[in-house]
């Protein structure tokens, strides 16, 4: 099917499933960032997983994206010898570990996104796209259910739990609102029936969101602007720092193999 898209759904195409590779790769990073550092081993063992998966759907996608682009670059060539500003995903989940609050609220956030997201994006024409996103839903309820969970637990927890979980909840909102903005690109693949119109998710992911908050003693924030501009490239200082460590052994040995 890609031998035959039209240029213009081709070039939209390729950079939205790079940016759905990029907020997986970028997330699955984060997450493996904990390994041997979690409070509890059943935790750093949780947290390794979800972000194996997460990284397991960025080579997905990646691979499809150098598919569609057809340039003969690989889902290596995009994950580790793009810039800074080639990358797409949202600037939530390139927010760093701050403590284990910042880690589970940034994931419940994304989770509950990609749960709404998921279902939609399985009914894409572009069938290929649509399979990955089938098998992700199955991964996505565990990942849904864990961070939940934990948001349950910390906000309702002591103290000193629900003020951190809090805290990251007012940090991180301001990343929140651009997971539902719609650019040019998005628009062609929309009306195509490829992509999933997403201004009809929000209020859903707000609705859980918030039910979830309030049975966990916490608080939705108001009155907080949003950043935007991800999908172009504009990112927070966070990434270039994180993408500095992943790509550093790819660029350093280029076409190294094991």
């Amino acid at each position: 099917m890609t031998n035959i898209l039209d240029k213009n759904i081709q070039n939209a195409l390729f950079n939205y499933i790079l940016g759905l590779g990029d907020d997986r790769l970028i997330l699955g990073h984060r997450l493996s960032e904990w390994c041997g550092h979690a409070h509890i081993l059943e935790e750093d063992i949780a947290l390794g997983n979800i972000g194996l998966d997460l990284i397991g759907q960025a080579s997905a996608y990646l691979s499809l994206a150098a598919e569609v682009e057809n340039k003969n670059r690989t889902e290596d060539d995009l994950a580790y010898f793009r810039n800074e500003y080639e990358f797409k995903n949202f600037q939530l989940v390139e927010q760093p570990n701050i403590d284990f609050a910042y880690t589970i609220v940034r994931q419940f956030f994304f989770d509950v996104y990609e749960g709404i997201f998921l279902e939609e994006l399985a009914k894409s024409k572009f069938e290929q796209m649509a399979g990955i996103a089938k098998k992700s839903i199955k991964e996505n309820i565990y990942h849904t259910r864990h961070s939940r969970n934990w948001i349950l637990r910390l906000g309702d927890g002591t103290e000193e739990s629900h003020v951190k979980t809090q805290t990251a909840i007012n940090d991180l909102w301001k990343f929140t609102g651009e997971i539902f903005s719609e650019n040019e690109n998005d628009n062609i693949l929309i009306n195509e029936n490829f992509a999933p119109d997403l201004k009809p998710l929000k209020s859903k992911w707000n609705e859980i969101i918030k039910s979830v908050l309030n049975e966990a003693t916490l608080e939705m924030p108001e009155n907080i602007g949003f950043s935007s501009g991800s999908r172009s490239g504009i990112h927070t200082e966070h990434l270039g720092h994180l993408l500095a460590e992943m790509q550093i052994v790819a660029r350093s040995f280029p076409g190294a193999k094991w």
